[in-house]
């Protein structure tokens, strides 16, 4: 064999040998690209879009653990200490429409009671649109005003019903005014115990809601507001005016409120007594009577220390006191320290109350 001949015979078996290794070649796929967890902002904090769609989701909650001594809702309450464990879960959604934002609230309570077996609530489930909002919140005759003192025992003198169903509409121009009306439901269960037993209706056959307005201003360190609510059973209602000034270095409130008929208890201006202090339609001996009226200072010395103070008194000569601590050793931890005094003059007894906090919210 001459050399040409073993030169072409050589360039062929590579050439076999390269197709070969060509035909068993593995070509990895190209990955799919990934999608990374989006902060939403257009909201507030802690918003991110859940991937795939537009719709922002927040998810938040607390894990909270307190002891409590006594009872300075009534005077027959328990006596001794009762501990209360309580885990809570809010998820939030809000995504932008051609009407607004498109909202939902919702919050589950999980409670652990000295003992006694967990018990789960739906507390909040809401959805809001265009100004519009139904479904599951307090009344708006607390939501709307704000809640009385930033004290745990801050409704010792009934100041209005909690967690109903309600179509509420919010008007708010964006200048510091704005306006309320709320359609709410005069058969939810919250309803037939939000006056402590003291007051029974038959609601089987009503179907008429509650209905509540209300108007407000806030301009620089001062703001006004009034509410008021008809209680479409009882036929009877009750109004509040408040007015809160911020200092800066301290903020005060006070709050006054009107009984339609101060001889009745109605779901606006009822009564936290059991029926064993408070006979049945007693709105002169154990709610308000004509009028009620509450007021309170807040001074933040720091960052992580807060004092706050809240008196209340009614027409029916209830008086109800309550003080405490908020501290934050570190951020979204809260230790509150609290003592509430209460005294019943229709029925000359008195007392004294405290509980322990802990709170991790997240």
């Amino acid at each position: 064999m001459n050399l040409k001949t073993l030169l072409l015979a050589s360039g062929a078996a590579l050439a076999a040998a390269s197709g070969a290794h060509a035909a068993d070649a593995i070509v990895a796929a190209e990955p799919e690209p990934l999608e990374y967890v989006r902060i939403c902002d257009a909201y507030g904090a802690g918003y991110f879009y859940i991937p795939g769609t537009e719709t922002c989701l927040k998810i938040g909650g607390e894990v909270r653990s307190e002891g409590e001594w006594h009872d300075a809702y009534n005077p027959n309450g328990k006596v001794g200490t009762l501990w209360h464990t309580r885990a809570e879960l809010s998820i939030d959604t809000a995504r932008d429409t051609e009407y607004g934002a498109l909202k939902t609230n919702t919050v589950l309570r999980w409670d652990w009671n000295d003992g006694n077996d967990t018990k789960t609530k739906l507390l909040f489930a809401n959805i809001s649109l265009g100004g519009f909002t139904v479904g599951k919140l307090d009344s708006q005759f607390l939501l709307y005003q704000g809640y009385a003192g930033d004290v745990i025992n801050d409704d010792v003198i009934y100041d209005g019903p909690y967690e109903l169903n309600q179509l509420t509409y919010k008007y708010d121009p964006g200048n510091g005014f704005t306006a309320m009306i709320s359609l709410e439901d005069s058969n939810s269960a919250s309803d037939q115990s939000s006056y402590g037993g003291a007051w029974k209706t038959s609601k089987g056959d009503h179907y008429a809601p509650d209905v509540v307005a209300g108007l407000a201003y806030k301009s620089g360190i001062w703001g006004i507001n009034v509410v008021g609510g008809y209680d479409s059973i009882v036929e009877e209602g009750a109004i509040k005016a408040r007015v809160d000034v911020d200092f800066g270095t301290f903020s005060v409130y006070a709050i006054g409120g009107w009984n339609t008929d101060g001889d009745k208890l109605n779901k606006y201006a009822g009564s936290n007594l059991d029926e064993s202090s408070c006979p049945p339609g007693r709105g002169d001996l154990c709610g308000w009577g004509d009028w009620a009226a509450w007021g309170g200072v807040a001074v933040p010395f720091n960052d992580k220390l807060k004092w706050n103070l809240q008196v209340a008194y009614t027409d029916s000569k209830i008086f109800a006191a309550t003080t405490n601590l908020k501290f934050n050793p570190v951020k979204d931890l809260l230790v509150e320290p609290e003592v509430s005094y209460t005294n019943w003059d229709s029925v000359n007894q008195d007392q004294w109350a405290g509980i322990l906090r802990f709170q991790r919210s997240f």
